[in-house]
């Protein structure tokens, strides 16, 4: 290896965790924790719960941080040689920019493995983790779930339906003003509506069927079927309304947290899924390995540019990996408007191929000047 390798290479790496970094913590984990305080932080969620879901959270920032780390570090490193003049220095001593980039390709190729088996084996995991997360602060303390003025969407009954439960305050050990939602399709995908109103509700946990007992007082039930007709009751006292808090592992997932080999079983037995879930489902499995290869396709294009950037004086290269990056990861939104394989597997793949063409064409360029 030569001392030119070790020194570029190390720049690289260090660019490159420095960044993955930054960005996680900027970026992806700052939005991650606005969206999850009020539950974790301002309900006094215990301390090791909050750290649990730090490191489960961790693998899906990676899946978008490392390639554009990556891609950072090179533009910066390459541009901060060539300002340096440390490219012509090279140049001089008989190292074209080809094999100067060496190093930088050996590590996209790495990080592309790396990324592999992170999008395929890793973040689908942390997906579902965080989500049982969330069940396990529910059997801890359930009121916590609840916070007065907020409809809270996140239960599931005894039968799968969706619900919404919303409260108006707390007293004690009482909810007070406690309003219960429920739309429920039948085989025929007619819908019936539940609505309960009560002065004030009692929650209790069933670990052992891992459901939540509600206890009703001044209880007031509107049920509407699919034909419109409607039937009240009232009552002093009613128990138990029962949500389900199961594992969510043994629910039906979202695509994102189901395996590669989930999904496969999902599209091969699951006859009720249409040809469009189907088309997304596929879409997922193409989407990890075209992200994966991110890293490899952005070496192709970094070093060219980041020489570029500084010779015209007119960007920075922490502002090209934003303009990169955003356009790259911007493909994958619109591959999900494609009705076909073909056309969402072009759009996840387009992006690596346009890297890769507009790198060697900028290399070749590179190479004479």
């Amino acid at each position: 290896m030569r001392i030119s390798d070790r020194y570029i290479g190390k720049q690289v790496l260090m660019g490159t965790l420095y960044a993955v970094m930054v960005l996680g913590i900027v970026l992806v984990l700052g939005n991650l924790f606005k969206e999850i305080r009020p539950l974790l932080v301002e309900q006094k969620a215990p301390l090791g719960l909050v750290l649990r879901f730090v490191v489960t959270v961790l693998p899906m920032s990676l899946m978008y941080t490392v390639p554009w780390g990556f891609l950072s570090a090179v533009l910066l490193v390459f541009g901060k040689l060539s300002s340096n003049q440390e490219i012509t220095s090279f140049r001089v001593a008989g190292l074209s920019l080809a094999r100067l980039s060496v190093p930088v390709f050996v590590i996209g190729g790495l990080l592309s493995l790396g990324s592999l088996w992170l999008n395929i084996n890793v973040v689908p995991h942390s997906k579902a983790t965080s989500v049982q997360l969330l069940y396990e602060q529910a059997s801890r303390n359930p009121e916590s779930l609840l916070k007065p003025g907020i409809v809270q969407g996140n239960f599931r009954g005894g039968d799968g339906n969706a619900l919404k439960v919303m409260i108006e305050g707390k007293k004690g050990d009482w909810l007070e003003g406690f309003h219960f939602y429920q739309v429920a399709a039948n085989t025929e995908g007619m819908a019936t509506t539940t609505y309960v109103h009560a002065g004030r509700a009692a929650l209790t946990v069933d670990r052992q069927k891992s459901q939540l007992r509600i206890k009703l007082e001044d209880a007031y039930f509107e049920t509407r079927d699919s034909l419109g007709k409607i039937e009240t009751a009232f009552a002093g006292e009613a128990e138990p309304l029962l949500i389900d808090m199961k594992n969510p592992r043994g629910k039906r997932l979202r695509r994102s947290a189901m395996t590669n080999d989930e999904l496969r079983e999902e599209i091969a037995t699951n006859t009720t899924l249409s040809e469009e879930k189907k088309i997304a489902l596929r879409a997922e499995i193409t989407k990890r390995y075209s992200f994966s290869m991110a890293c490899f396709a952005f070496a192709f294009i970094a070093v060219p540019l980041g020489l570029n950037a500084r010779r015209k004086e007119s960007s920075s290269g922490l502002v090209l990996s934003l303009v990169i990056g955003g356009l790259y990861f911007m493909f994958t939104i619109m591959a999900e408007e494609f009705k076909s394989d073909a056309g969402a597997m072009i759009m996840l793949w387009l992006p690596n191929v346009i890297c890769v063409l507009l790198g060697l064409v900028l290399f070749r360029r590179a190479r004479f000047r």
